[in-house]
């Protein structure tokens, strides 16, 4: 039987799950765009209908929407499917790269273990768990996830290892971009990067001001977990937020003086922050791919053409097709590592290398 919620919502049970908006969800399903909620998935049944009732009862209200999500984390997860912390026990965390757990950290301190996927080296677009970390999976509480491809493509096993375990997506409130992919046109058209349709940019943890917002995501959660230590985690989350500010300022110092300059890269990680201090990043992969020699060729006809004296490569990344570039226009090669753990210093070092690669 369905019914229309105050906004309009068609909602209704049916054999095997609900409907929201016409959108069939079983009882085992992850739900990730609850309305009103954002980006939240709950595993089994019971955390899912609770935290749904939660929603239904607080839709009308004008309330933020952290607020309702930690009432629904509260209720619906914590008092119903049983994930709550047991007194005395450490929090199972898992994260997908080694940024989320330099955030965890800083906002739970040592009342957690967190455990990462993607391990040091590793490449977060081609990575896939080891059996030892999808059996330690089946003993966690919560994931906090990013939207690296990875995660997509093992939910659903995971989901089968864990059906209790809390995934908490922490794009929740913050508005994607469009990955690159450089894109070639007739000598008419010129050169230049483009979009690539339906492909959003993953690496939301390169931009300091997004990841306050990241922050108050993994914070609400943890607090909804373990409200014991709700004082703690929102004093060290504050603390972590003023860090992330002065680390955004020093940035934009930095930077003031190449604003609107490009920089070429080899794979696009650096877009929201290229967007966020005004440069433009121009990358050398194609579609996601490595060049062949006619895209190799008319990349070193735009490195020329725009008097490019510094390509950034990642260490995960294959840097032979970069340095073929780099030869070809007498430019150096520069590494930078967006998926090092010491964060705030490592942004410091980005800024640094791009200011000096571009001036």
């Amino acid at each position: 039987m369905e019914r229309l919620t105050s906004k309009g919502y068609r909602v209704g049970n049916t054999e095997n799950g609900y409907k929201i908006r016409g959108r069939q969800v079983s009882g085992n399903v992850c739900v990730r765009n609850l309305p009103g909620l954002g980006r939240v998935s709950f595993f089994g049944d019971r955390s899912w209908r609770a935290a749904f009732a939660v929603w239904t009862l607080m839709e009308g209200c004008h309330v933020r929407r952290v607020t309702a999500l930690c009432a629904a984390l509260m209720v619906g997860l914590v008092l119903f499917s049983g994930i709550g912390l047991a007194e005395g026990k450490t929090l199972s965390v898992f994260v997908s790269i080694l940024p989320q757990k330099y955030f965890v950290e800083r906002i739970a301190g040592g009342s957690v273990n967190v455990s990462v996927m993607v391990q040091p080296g590793a490449s977060a677009e081609t990575y896939e768990p080891s059996p030892r970390q999808m059996a330690e999976l089946a003993e966690a509480q919560i994931y906090f996830r990013i939207g690296l491809p990875f995660e997509d493509a093992w939910l659903e096993r995971i989901h089968r290892s864990n059906p209790h375990l809390l995934l908490v997506d922490t794009r929740q409130g913050i508005q994607l971009r469009p990955i690159e992919g450089h894109h070639h046109h007739d000598k008419e058209s010129g050169h230049g990067s483009a979009h690539l349709e339906g492909l959003m940019d993953p690496h939301i943890w390169l931009s300091p001001i997004l990841v306050t917002q990241q922050a108050e995501t993994i914070y609400t959660a943890l607090a909804a977990l373990n409200p014991a230590k709700r004082d703690e985690y929102k004093g060290n989350y504050r603390m972590f937020v003023e860090d992330l500010e002065a680390a955004d300022r020093e940035i934009r110092s930095i930077l003031k003086d190449v604003r609107g300059k490009k920089f070429m890269v080899f794979h696009p990680a650096w877009g929201y922050f290229a967007d966020e201090y005004g440069l433009v990043q121009v990358p050398i992969e194609v579609e996601g791919k490595e060049p062949n020699a006619k895209e190799l060729a008319q990349i070193i006809d735009l490195a020329r053409r725009e008097g490019i004296t510094t390509i950034f490569v990642q260490s995960q990344s294959n840097i032979k097709q970069a340095e073929t570039v780099a030869k070809a226009v007498n430019a150096q090669v520069v590494q930078l590592d967006p998926l090092a753990e010491n964060y705030l210093d490592n942004l410091i070092h980005t800024a640094e290398a791009i200011a000096a690669g571009v001036r």
